[in-house]
């Protein structure tokens, strides 16, 4: 069956709004969680023990709680949501910014694991093993010709510091299996992709959420980028769902003079609290860009808020998600959670960015497909904002509040000839699993190469995206990509060198076209 293109975009932005019912686009106070102890029985405990003990057939409570929280917390906002053990574990690594394991990128080829690449310097690294190996066994246990979800996987290679794991493997490049032992160390789980020059004296750096370390790692790559003699500075939040509050205002801080406003919150009994620049700042003076797009939210606004509002930079891309509100997480003694919003937050000159959610969950995440629908993505003057909710920044800059930070500098989705489909097909899963298969099956032409040689040899050749596009008919997708061969080829090239040489190269080769950075260099 072909797969009509125009629907495309549509999945995108459906796979987003589950991204974000599942804990995505997060915007909290990193304070300490708290436990529910209180054991007094309410009304629906009662019931819930009624039917545990005399209901005529076995039932599962647990389901029962579930489904009564969730709805509970529909009735109040999109961002109001209650998070199963499984999910809330996985959001709270990835908040935390690490986790214990061997160090692996993996993907499940076929029917079994496949090594992508060692996490560097991590401990499967340090035992050898290779990208393109197979784990067939984890002690004891089989992994392979299971179909095993993620998260089983993830189980069997987790485990506490210093203990021990034999993993059994299978070599292809080699034909043969080894044993090899690991022991399970701290893995981070970084928040910024790269820091890197673009010129001699542009800095960029890419920053995918704000969790616990994204502060820290921040603050080392523009220390770097400094010391290499970046004057202007891009942070680049795009597609970024949030996070910690605390560290979006840490970054601002970095950035805006001493005493400036960064943000302010206001819960419902009208408590103010103010958040200032404070005299640390390190990087007040040189040029300031934040990149944004319809998936910036939360954290993300905030940052790119302060720095509009402040007059300190310039903002470039499209009108960001629009999630101006704050949660607080309350843990539950099985291992989930509810994050329930307790307060608004807004911009320095009083604007609140928070999107209307009065016609239900559904239609406010629906909102971003129809910036699709109708133009906003390619055209500036289709954005929808409220003309009557504006401010002034302190030298008269007018900005617009009601649904999202609108950027100083508009640049369309990145798109050729028309053909926006294949735009969000480049930043999917998919042309990662096609370029481990692709060099699964020819390793050994790419090794030893340079950076420098694996350019000029990609640059020869349109096998690959020759192949890619079969690859892409195979799978039923209907996308002719004749009409955008330079930019599949970049984000092609880009892929490969992600998983041939690490994140920073892939940034270096797909950066060097994108439309928001040449907006800026020009």
């Amino acid at each position: 069956m072909k797969f009509n293109t125009k629907f495309l975009p549509l999945l995108f932005f459906a796979t987003l709004a589950l991204g974000v019912v599942l804990g995505g686009m997060l915007n909290f106070p990193n304070t300490a969680e708290y436990l529910v102890k209180n054991n007094s029985k309410s009304k629906l405990n009662k019931l819930i023990d009624f039917i545990d003990n005399d209901y005529v057939d076995a039932v599962n409570t647990d389901s029962i709680v579930d489904l009564t929280v969730n709805n509970i917390l529909a009735k109040l906002d999109p961002h109001s949501i209650y998070m199963p053990p499984s999910e809330q574990l996985q959001v709270a690594e990835s908040m935390k910014g690490n986790f214990v394991g061997i160090g692996v990128n993996f993907y499940m080829y076929k029917d079994s694991v496949a090594v992508i690449k060692p996490v560097a310097d991590g401990p499967s690294a340090k035992a050898g093993i290779e990208s393109g190996d197979r784990i067939l066994y984890a002690d004891k246990t089989k992994l392979f010709g299971r179909k095993l979800p993620s998260d089983s996987l993830f189980s069997k290679l987790k485990g506490t510091v210093g203990s021990d794991i034999e993993l059994t493997i299978y070599r292809k490049s080699e034909g043969k299996k080894l044993k090899v032992k690991i022991k399970r160390d701290v893995i981070p789980i970084k928040s910024v992709d790269a820091a890197l020059l673009l010129n001699a004296t542009t800095g960029y750096i890419k920053i995918n959420r704000f969790a616990e370390t994204t502060y820290s790692e921040f603050m080392t790559g523009l220390i770097n980028l400094k010391q290499q003699g970046a004057k202007s500075l891009i942070i680049d939040v795009r597609d970024n769902g949030g996070g910690y509050m605390e560290e979006a205002i840490a970054i601002a801080d970095e950035l805006l003079p001493n005493k400036q406003l960064i943000v302010f919150t206001k819960n419902k009994k009208g408590n103010v609290d103010k958040t200032f620049a404070t005299e640390k700042g390190s990087f007040e003076n040189g040029n300031v860009f934040v990149l944004i797009n319809e998936n910036s939210a939360s954290a993300s606004e905030i940052l790119a808020g302060a720095v509009q509002d402040n007059d300190r930079g310039t903002i470039l891309g499209r009108r960001s998600f629009g999630k101006g509100l704050v949660q607080r997480e309350m843990d539950f003694s099985d291992g989930s959670a509810v994050r329930l919003t307790i307060a608004r937050y807004y911009t320095p000159t009083g604007r609140s960015i928070q999107k209307p959610y009065t016609k239900g969950n559904e239609a406010y995440f629906k909102e971003s497909e129809s910036r699709y629908t109708n133009g906003e993505l390619f055209d500036k003057d289709s954005i929808k904002v409220l003309k009557e909710i504006k401010f002034k920044t302190k030298k008269g800059k007018i900005v617009y509040g009601g649904g999202g930070i609108v950027p100083d500098v508009f640049v369309p989705l990145e798109v050729e000839h028309g053909n926006e489909g294949t735009a969000y097909l480049l930043q999917s899963g998919i042309l990662g699993n096609f370029v481990f298969e692709q060099l699964d099956k020819d390793r050994s032409s790419f090794k030893g190469l340079t950076f420098e040689q694996f350019q000029v040899k990609m640059k020869q050749t349109n096998l690959y995206y020759d192949a890619f596009q079969k690859f892409i008919f195979g799978n039923g997708l209907d996308l002719n990509f004749g009409k955008s061969k330079s930019l599949v080829q970049r984000y092609l090239v880009g892929e490969f060198a992600r998983q041939l040489y690490g994140e920073k190269y892939y940034y270096e080769i797909v950066l060097k076209e994108d439309a928001m950075i040449k907006a800026i260099l020009k």
